[in-house]
């Protein structure tokens, strides 16, 4: 019974993640809202995720093994958003993360008019929301939720395997 709750969240979270990935990319690609860098690094939660649930289903033998490293996945997503969000509303300062692209001292003219004319998305610009809500607080949400519930599912791990 309980590898079936186990199997079952893997799905919802294998499925979130594939709907939350496919979402970001219709933003960006069918609705052009381009993503700053640290909306880019949010995605890597999600595709490590889809990696390793799907090798969950081939390889069943390390069960345990994949919840702690979901639940550690979340719990960075977590971070990486809330971080996002503070510089969003202004209580963190944006970093270098946010500036990636220009780190290029060393332009010819050209290359600094090109630059220019190219649109740079600033971590703290909210480009597109949902309720009112910046998809980096969204995420922060969805990330800590998942974080508790993959926790637990490690904590009363062994316990539940016994029934």
């Amino acid at each position: 019974m309980y590898k079936i709750k186990n199997k079952i969240i893997f799905n919802l979270i294998l499925l979130f993640s594939i709907f939350a990935l496919l979402s970001a990319y219709f933003i960006q690609y069918i609705l052009g809202h381009q993503p700053c860098n640290l909306c880019l690094i949010q995605r890597i939660p999600y595709i490590l995720t889809i990696i390793i649930i799907t090798l969950s289903f081939i390889i069943k033998k390390y069960e345990k093994i994949y919840l702690i490293l979901l639940s550690l996945i979340f719990i960075v997503a977590t971070f990486i958003s809330f971080y996002h969000f503070g510089i969003e509303q202004g209580f963190i300062k944006e970093s270098l993360v946010c500036d990636l692209s220009n780190q290029n001292n060393n332009l010819t003219k050209e290359d600094l008019l090109k630059e220019l004319k190219e649109k740079t998305i600033s971590c703290k610009d909210v480009t597109f929301k949902i309720l009112g809500l910046s998809l980096a607080t969204i995420n922060t949400i969805i990330s800590m939720l998942l974080s508790i519930i993959l926790i637990k599912k490690n904590l009363n791990y062994e316990k539940n395997k016994q029934n």
